[in-house]
């Protein structure tokens, strides 16, 4: 009797219920970043999707959970909208009928690995432990990654510590679905209490803990947007809260809805936030500023701004294509691998790039590089060089630049150089100012065009009237030609607008350009840029509480701004 070949079974897919936290994607743990990095499929809301996608691999399918809630009064019920987004962003409709439950699981069945993302953490999420039991019951294998909750994470970056050194008793309580007996409970008590609210619904909650026996002079803070760079924080008291948010002009308007953390108790509200206020302190909290850079070669600059409390938005200024003649490129690399040269000099991560391109034209990969010395002009185009698997043998100790550079390049040694030439690949519009060092040191230059650099396309429309109508409260200059090309393609930035420039001759094309130049780099870089604004931010900051004036951001000095944020 022949063996019979039995069907292999279908691969066993996963879920792993993972919590993003309460908004700020620096949140998430190491094993939450691992899982969505081998994800194939996320399922979360909209808001939740962006704090993670960011770590999910490229090509994975999204689905949005978001809720339709106009067929109930209670938020966050009625009938799920979801969509399927795949990694080309195509999207198809997916029958209302079928719950996030269902959805995970088939593709979990189907041999994929899903992530379940939720705000906050999931075992606090009783959605999640719904899900988590139709897995449990269809025999579908799953994890549990914890995630920071909402009501403890916020309160930390507003500054409201939970419990001091006496041992206050916590008490958490979702005003949405807490009981008369739930509130007569913790306004008995006199321990702190956290409530999680929306914001047209905090006056009310106050009033419920009063009516349980709270004072009315009770201290308490109200978090919208905490965790993110969009946080604000009012402190008043239960009585005089409704007041508070009124004068502030945020009610009533569409934000009502929004969700907050309110923090009531003695011990954890206005003294001690005066002084541990450590998140909207930052110099630049809450400011958005235009970086014109690709978001590949502003990714280093941005986490810098993010840093500082900024929301950094990445417009590219310049597009670069391939050279209008690459034989010289061509002849340039062949001569790279027979020989030719004792130096190669990179002068920009498009450089390395367009490098990278030929040799893989040619099959070739970094073991080329084998036996010649290899130069970059600074940290970002070291990175670019040490990721293509090529450690550079120079960068320059001091200033990162084409000078500094040269300050660090040994002359020329007939002695101890047998051969006396340097490979140049750069921009068509590149500066002398490196060619005629080098020989100056003695070394024979082959100045390659690698790549062009040419405008880029116009931004979208949104962004271009932000530019001009001043809803950036800065934006950072990294050279001529970014002022040149932004003008150009968006049109000059509003007078409100901070202007940064990383040298004298940048400053000088904005002056030509009728820009006021507020903050100039200590030396060429770009993050002595972005700590120069973070400087004048914290200048600005601290003039305006000297002076008892309220922290505002320079977009929001422009004519109808407040007026214009008041109905949004």
């Amino acid at each position: 009797m022949s063996p019979t070949t039995l069907p292999a079974p279908p691969e066993q897919g996963h879920v792993t219920f993972l919590g993003a936290g309460p908004g700020d994607p620096g949140l998430l743990t190491l094993r939450a970043v691992e899982a969505l990095a081998n994800a194939d499929v996320l399922v979360a809301e909209h808001d939740v999707l962006d704090v993670v996608r960011t770590h999910a691999r490229q090509g994975v399918a999204e689905v949005h959970t978001d809720t339709d809630t106009s067929a109930s009064s209670t938020p966050g019920t009625g009938t799920p909208q979801l969509t399927v987004v795949d990694g080309a962003s195509t999207t198809a409709a997916v029958p209302a009928n079928r719950d996030a439950a269902h959805l995970v699981m088939e593709a979990a069945r189907g041999g994929k690995r899903v992530v379940r993302a939720v705000s906050g953490d999931p075992g606090l999420d009783a959605y999640a432990a719904e899900e988590m039991l139709a897995c449990a019951s269809a025999g579908v294998p799953f994890e549990v990654v914890p995630g920071v909750a909402t009501a403890v994470g916020v309160p930390a970056y507003a500054g409201v510590p939970l419990r001091d050194a006496q041992g206050t008793d916590v008490r958490f309580v979702d005003a949405r679905t807490a009981s008369d007996r739930c509130w007569t409970e913790v306004g008995a008590s006199d321990g702190t209490v956290v409530v999680s609210t929306t914001l047209d619904s905090v006056a009310a909650a106050a009033g419920e803990l009063v009516s349980a026996g709270r004072k009315p002079d009770t201290p308490l803070t109200v978090t919208v947007a905490g965790t993110t760079t969009r946080q604000r924080t009012w402190t008043a008291t239960l009585g005089t809260i409704a007041q508070t948010l009124k004068q502030a002009k945020v009610l009533p308007s569409p934000e009502g809805a929004r969700p907050v953390i309110a923090v009531v108790g003695e011990r954890s509200a206005a003294a001690q936030r005066d002084r541990l206020a450590w998140f909207e302190s930052k110099p630049l909290f809450g400011w958005k500023v235009l970086v014109p850079r690709t978001k590949e070669q502003a990714a280093s600059l941005s986490d810098q701004l993010r840093s500082y409390g900024a929301v950094p938005h990445e417009v590219p200024t310049i597009a670069v294509e391939p050279p209008r003649t690459p034989q010289q490129m061509e002849r340039a690399v062949k001569g790279l691998v027979t020989g030719r040269y004792e130096w190669i000099a990179f002068t920009s991560v498009n450089a390395v790039k367009a490098v990278r391109e030929k040799f893989e034209e040619y099959g070739l990969d970094a073991r080329a590089f084998a036996g010649i010395k290899v130069a970059a002009v600074g940290e970002q185009t070291a990175k670019a060089l040490i990721a293509f698997g090529v450690k550079p043998d120079l960068v320059p100790s001091g200033e990162q630049s084409a000078a500094g550079l040269l300050e660090d390049w040994p002359p020329y040694d007939p002695v101890f150089d047998p051969i006396d030439r340097v490979f140049l690949p750069r921009a068509d519009i590149a500066t002398e100012t490196l060619v005629a060092g080098l020989i100056e040191l003695g070394w024979e230059v082959d100045d390659v065009t690698a790549y062009r650099t040419v405008r880029a396309s116009p931004p979208p429309a949104e962004t271009r009237e932000a530019i001009k109508g001043g809803g950036f409260d800065a934006v950072l200059f990294t050279s001529s030609s970014t002022v040149r090309n932004l003008v150009g393609i968006a049109g000059k930035p509003h007078n409100v607008t901070v202007i940064a420039c990383i040298g004298p001759a940048t400053a000088k094309t904005a002056e030509e350009h009728g820009l006021r130049v507020d903050v100039m780099a200590p030396e060429p870089s770009v993050h002595k840029l972005a700590e120069a604004l973070a400087d004048f931010g914290a200048r600005r900051r601290l003039a305006a509480l000297e002076a008892g004036d309220p922290v505002t951001r320079p977009s929001e000095r422009r004519p109808g701004a407040r007026r214009r944020r008041s109905t949004t």
